[in-house]
């Protein structure tokens, strides 16, 4: 009987690591995320659509601040590299 009772505390106690290290590694929201298949797509759709905005508006404010800085620098009327940056902001503008 003692035995009984010992072999069910073991066998309790690793069952509480097991839950215990499983929740630590989020492997229950894995294993429903391999089970549901429209929840990846979700996740996936939506995790593309934010890369993709974040992307746009990462090169828009590069782009923006390039040619900010071109524009500072022909004004400072550097001979060669003015007449260069003057040519490349008006390929940009004339693309717009």
């Amino acid at each position: 009987m003692w035995l009984k009772k010992r072999k069910i505390e073991i066998l309790e106690k690793a069952i509480e690591k097991l839950s215990h290290t499983l929740e630590e590694g989020n492997y229950v929201e894995w294993a429903y995320l391999l089970g549901n298949k429209k929840e990846i797509i979700k996740r996936n759709l939506l995790a593309g659509i934010a890369r993709g905005v974040g992307i746009g508006i990462g090169v828009t404010v590069i782009t923006a601040i390039l040619l900010i800085l071109l524009q500072k620098i022909v004004t400072l009327n550097i001979p060669v590299i003015g007449e260069y940056i003057a040519d490349i902001i008006q390929i940009v503008e004339r693309s717009r």
